[in-house]
């Protein structure tokens, strides 16, 4: 599967998302203490819903193609929204958005991989090897700076969540490209997004449920969460999304995925902006890595 030229709007559309994703992270540490993670990724779909919905409703009338599809659209509901999203949020529950985001930029080699084994894709040693000396900054990150830990090292239960949340966006993205969409579904930007979010908000909602009901479920409403909730139902939820698979179409999902490697960068900037979370040493060096593995995997580009 080839894949088209990395024009500045293709960067531009894969670089958003990051940015938004990122601050998604840093919102999500802030409101951790007022709404539990799953209500909160249900409750921010839910408005993304409300949002979408006169733009893209035509998508769900009964003679619309999608529900033809309807297997592999809540596949993808399920992967993103329902999945990625509330692990995430789960995550910063016991991380801080810096490691989150540093161990998301683990993609590249989760996107290489799955592509290879579950999609047949191709992949050229500039890549492999730009996805090993990525995952090396993962590991760092992991370790807390300390290699000698490596063979002890027990993750914090945040750092899982976020290894399964990347591995689910991983082969959400590879499912993108999988098969064409029909063309109710991509009539425009909003039934593209409106596929997805429907699925996902009811896979969210199952989530929450069994939330409420295993967990003693508490929000503390207040300005501070309803600008939190705008923001992470507008920015990362559907601007995000949307862009990030614009960029997806067009630049493959393997190359894609290096781009995720921008987010620990915005986050750390970040969190010194509004956590007083000042980047390590480790931090660095494990960027730095990161770095490094993206320029070795953009050494030839000639795989999807």
């Amino acid at each position: 599967m080839s894949q088209s030229k990395l024009t500045p709007a293709t960067v531009a559309f894969l670089v958003i998302p990051t940015m938004l994703w990122a601050g998604n992270a840093i919102v999500g540490r802030i409101v951790s203490d007022m709404i539990p993670p799953v209500t909160l990724n249900f409750v921010r779909w839910i408005i993304a819903l409300i949002i979408l919905l006169p733009f893209g409703y035509s998508v769900l009338r009964p003679s619309s193609q999608l529900w033809k599809e309807w297997k592999r659209y809540s596949i993808l509901g399920l992967l993103s929204i329902g999945l990625y999203n509330t692990l995430q949020y789960m995550a910063l529950q016991s991380s801080t958005p810096i490691n989150v985001t540093l161990v998301g930029a683990s993609m590249p080699i989760w996107m290489l991989l799955i592509g290879r084994v579950f999609f047949g894709a191709l992949m050229n040693r500039w890549q492999l090897l730009g996805g090993i000396v990525s995952l090396c900054g993962v590991v760092i990150i992991l370790t807390r700076g300390d290699l000698t830990q490596i063979m002890s090292m027990r993750l914090v239960i945040g750092d899982f969540y976020m290894i399964l949340s990347t591995i689910a966006w991983a082969f959400y993205s590879w499912l993108l490209l999988a098969k064409k969409h029909p063309d109710d579904v991509r009539r425009n930007w909003a039934t593209l997004l409106m596929s997805q979010v429907a699925f996902g908000t009811v896979w969210s909602g199952l989530f929450a449920w069994g939330e409420w009901v295993a967990f003693d479920v508490q929000i503390h409403w207040g300005t501070e969460l309803y600008w939190a909730m705008a923001y992470v139902a507008i920015g990362p939820a559907i601007v995000a999304l949307y862009c990030w698979g614009e960029g997806v179409q067009r630049a493959g999902a393997a190359t894609a995925g290096f781009f995720t490697n921008f987010i620990p960068l915005f986050a750390a900037l970040l969190s010194t902006v509004f956590l007083n979370e000042l980047p390590k040493t480790f931090h660095a060096i494990a960027f730095a890595l990161i770095v490094g593995g993206i320029m070795l995997a953009s050494r030839k580009r000639n795989i999807a």
